[in-house]
């Protein structure tokens, strides 16, 4: 059995700090998730996130677990899509699955990606008919129990749902399938992202985004920056794969968060291997493991670019060629430019280039929108433009900010309700 523990376990420079501790009834084997400052905002949440633990985790039914259960597993996959396919799933695949089946609540209806740790299909709710998003995560039960990367992104989604720009997080599903743990975190369905909307409209730069609709999905990106900031969190693989649009509401959300850590103080050192490469920051393109939310800024800056001219701004095909392409453009970075960058573990020697005027690359951008871009691909991280600071930037200054005041209380009473019918359950 699995069993969350949420302590607060200190303060340091003057901020405290939400652990989530997983411990394995069994072997007693642990790990520590850290949620960093504005743990407060989500607590409720992560209350709920210990209780749905505690049930959704029970131990595992039946007798001791058949050898050779890959070659199982591998067939159960190939009926589980043959039944997707159907539009149903037989009454011996259910059984299969350990009793409560997936199925038993939602429609698989297709599988539609890939995410960072699971594979994600488009579902319909029995119950009511909604549409969602089931992203399935096989829970490998060992001695270290349910995988940090589950816990840590069921523990981060319960803290950020609170916000329209964050994809919502609508419950957890725990079920077995073929003698194995799975979750199912079960999303709110959109059924475009940001790189999708951007090519319907046409490729390249004779298709340009109106003007409107750039300067109002960056104010929408950067308040759902701010609000992952804010609660001590790095997104680490903001691209516009992983922005969802609700052309209904004119909404931008962040989806995706398999990647995202919570940082403290000081900055941890964290793997450079994140990021779609043509968004990665050149802290980490550079072997930089100490890091914190510019990277998600840098990125902010790449899609930002990419919107205004329908091209990718830094489209590398290697880390040495993407370093190239962003030295090219924004000049070769020095010591005097940004400090400590000759330490860089894969620091080297290269060629020198000035800076290009951002205006004559990207004549789509406006004064204002140039120096908003400039400032989000600052190379040094600590001089980086923030995300609460690039909302005051007077780039925004003709945008009319009541629609996201309207945006917020609508999902206010929208969230409240959900969670009402959620304690109802």
């Amino acid at each position: 059995m699995m069993i969350l523990f949420f302590a607060l376990v200190g303060n340091l420079s003057g901020l405290m700090y939400l652990d989530v501790v997983a411990v394995n009834a069994t072997t007693f084997g642990a790990w520590v998730l850290t949620d960093a400052p504005g743990w407060e905002a989500g607590y409720h949440d992560l209350c709920w996130l210990s209780q749905f633990v505690s049930e959704m985790f029970p131990q595992p039914r039946g007798a001791a677990r058949a050898p050779n259960r890959a070659r199982e597993r591998a067939t159960h996959e190939r009926a589980n899509d043959r039944g997707i396919e159907r539009g149903r799933t037989s009454a011996r695949e259910a059984d299969a699955m350990g009793g409560h089946s997936i199925n038993d609540a939602y429609e698989k209806l297709e599988k539609i990606g890939q995410g960072t740790y699971g594979k994600v299909y488009k579902a319909r709710e029995r119950a009511n008919g909604r549409l969602v998003a089931l992203k399935k995560t096989r829970l490998e039960m060992e001695e270290e129990g349910v995988p940090s990367t589950a816990l840590r992104e069921v523990s981060l989604l319960q803290m950020l749902s609170e916000s329209p720009y964050i994809v919502r997080l609508l419950r957890v599903e725990h079920v077995e399938e073929d003698g194995k743990a799975m979750l199912y975190l079960v999303f709110e369905f959109l059924d475009q992202d940001l790189k999708q909307y951007m090519d319907m409209t046409g490729r390249g730069p004779t298709n340009p985004l109106p003007t409107s609709v750039v300067q109002n999905y960056m104010y929408q990106l950067c308040l759902g920056c701010a609000h992952l900031h804010k609660h001590g969190v790095m997104h680490r693989d903001l691209k516009p794969q992983n922005m969802l649009v609700d052309k209904a509401k004119n909404l931008l959300k962040i989806a995706d968060l398999g990647l995202g850590r919570a940082f403290s103080v000081p900055v941890k050192s964290y793997t450079h291997e994140i990021v779609t490469l043509w968004y990665r920051a050149p802290e980490v393109l550079l072997g930089g493991s100490h890091y914190s939310t510019p990277v998600d800024m840098w990125s902010v800056g790449c899609m930002f670019a990419e919107m205004a001219r329908k091209q990718p701004l830094f489209p590398g095909d290697s880390e040495l060629q993407q370093l190239l392409h962003i030295f090219k453009l924004l000049g070769t970075p020095s010591e005097q430019t940004w400090p400590g960058v000759s330490n860089l573990r894969d620091w080297h020697e290269f060629p020198q280039w000035k800076p290009q005027d951002l205006s004559k690359v990207i004549p789509q951008l406006d004064e204002h929108g140039i120096d908003l871009l400039s400032k989000l691909l600052v190379y040094d991280p600590a001089k980086r433009i923030h995300a609460t600071d690039a909302l005051e930037h007077p780039y925004f200054d003709s945008l009319d900010k009541s629609q996201f005041e309207q945006i917020e209380r609508e999902f206010e009473i929208e969230f409240a309700q959900e969670k009402e019918n959620r304690m109802a359950q």
